[in-house]
């Protein structure tokens, strides 16, 4: 029964990394007349949806679905923020999707470790989890750059990828760390 529970996580996991991918991200403000004004973000949630299994469900199950995840996308369907296939390796993104997973285990392993963390903690869990992805990221981008599989500018390559997203995903991280801690504690998770 274990087993079957850990296989249901997974795949719930796999299934919040897509739909988040799907939800753009954007800041609301209230107008005059009840009317509402949105201004679009540089990022959507799928980082955040990979979190968030991870800090619920461990790292074991976090690592399955992001490894889960970079499967369905690079064989099946075009899930990835600009499509998907195979052909997706040498674009400049799948580097950060390498990154999702060590960003899962990372976060997994300190939530599993500190099981009744805060606001706080949680935040840092993802930030350090956030971290490494794009250090993947960068480390991808850099090597490609080295064996000549692109020509843009190493430094626009960064600045596009790492640093104009950033902000915007460590804020999404707070907020999937208020969710997460919200979560556990509706869903008794341990």
């Amino acid at each position: 029964m274990k087993k079957f529970s850990s296989w249901v996580q997974a795949i719930t996991g796999v299934m919040l990394i897509i739909i988040c991918a799907m939800i753009p991200s954007s800041i609301i403000f209230p107008k005059e007349g009840l009317s509402l004004s949105n201004i679009p973000l540089s990022s959507n949630w799928q980082i955040q949806g990979l979190l968030l299994t991870s800090l619920l469900c461990g790292p074991q199950i976090g690592t399955i679905s992001a490894i889960s995840y970079l499967i369905i996308g690079l064989f099946y369907l075009p899930v990835f923020h600009g499509g998907g296939s195979v052909g997706y390796i040498l674009t400049h993104e799948f580097g950060y999707l390498l990154g999702f997973i060590p960003a899962a285990w990372i976060c997994g392993f300190l939530a599993k470790q500190n099981p009744k963390a805060n606001l706080i903690n949680y935040s840092i869990y993802t930030l350090l989890s956030l971290s490494i992805l794009h250090i993947t990221g960068i480390i991808y981008l850099i090597f490609n750059k080295i064996f000549g599989n692109w020509s843009d500018n190493l430094f626009d390559l960064i600045l596009i990828n790492t640093f104009i997203p950033f902000p915007t995903q460590f804020l999404l991280c707070i907020s999937i760390s208020l969710l997460s801690i919200l979560l556990k504690r509706i869903l008794i998770v341990k």
